[in-house]
C-alpha cells in the first residue's frame, strides 16, 4: 500500500527508512547527513562495512539501531572506494536491483511499514517519474503501510494512514 505524503521523513512513525547512497558514501549532503546527524553510529559502521567489503552499487545494506529503528542503505549511486573518489550518479539500473533486494529484506524481516524519500532524486539526479514506476513495481502490492516522501517540510510530521 502506497502512501505519497509529505512533511520530514525523520518524524516517521514508520519501522523503517530507507534511501539511496553510493558504495563509498561520506553522509554528508541530504537526507543522508540528517540521518548521520541522527544516528552516528549507522554512519560510522556504514564506513566499516564499505572499508572492509567494497560493496557494488545495487547492493543494500540494512542497518539496526538502539529503540528498533531499521535504516535500509540502498547503494543506488556509483562510487569508486580509492581514496577521496567521489559519491557518482544514481542509475535506474541500480534502482531496479536495490528495490528487488528490498522487498525481499522487508518480507524476510517482517516490517510493518516503510518511510521512503524521492529515492535517487536528489544527489543521485533521477527522474522521479521513472523512479516511481519502479517503486510502484517492486513495493507497491506489498500488504504494508510504505509512505513515499514527496515533499520535504523540515520538523513537520506527515499524515501517515495507518500508522
Amino acid at each position: 500500500m502506497l502512501h505519497e505524503v509529505t512533511g520530514d521523513i525523520l518524524l516517521t512513525k514508520a519501522q523503517a527508512i530507507a534511501h539511496g547512497v553510493a558504495p563509498n558514501d561520506h553522509f554528508d549532503q541530504g537526507l543522508a547527513l540528517a540521518l548521520r546527524e541522527r544516528w552516528p553510529a549507522m554512519a560510522k559502521d556504514f564506513r566499516h562495512y564499505a572499508y572492509a567489503t567494497h560493496p557494488k552499487p545495487g547492493e543494500l545494506w540494512a542497518w539496526a539501531g538502539v529503540g528498533g529503528v531499521r535504516i535500509y542503505n540502498l547503494l543506488t549511486q556509483e562510487g569508486a572506494h580509492e581514496q577521496g573518489a567521489k559519491p557518482g550518479k544514481a542509475t535506474l539500473a541500480n534502482v531496479n536491483h536495490c528495490l528487488k533486494r528490498l522487498r525481499h529484506e522487508l518480507e524476510q524481516a517482517e516490517v510493518k511499514s516503510l518511510a521512503l524519500p524521492k529515492l535517487a532524486t536528489g544527489v543521485g539526479a533521477l527522474a522521479w517519474p521513472d523512479v516511481q514506476a519502479l517503486i510502484v513495481k517492486h513495493l507497491g502490492d506489498l500488504p504494508i503501510p510504505i509512505y513515499l516522501y514527496t515533499s520535504y517540510h523540515k520538523d513537520q510530521q506527515a499524515s501517515e494512514p495507518g500508522a
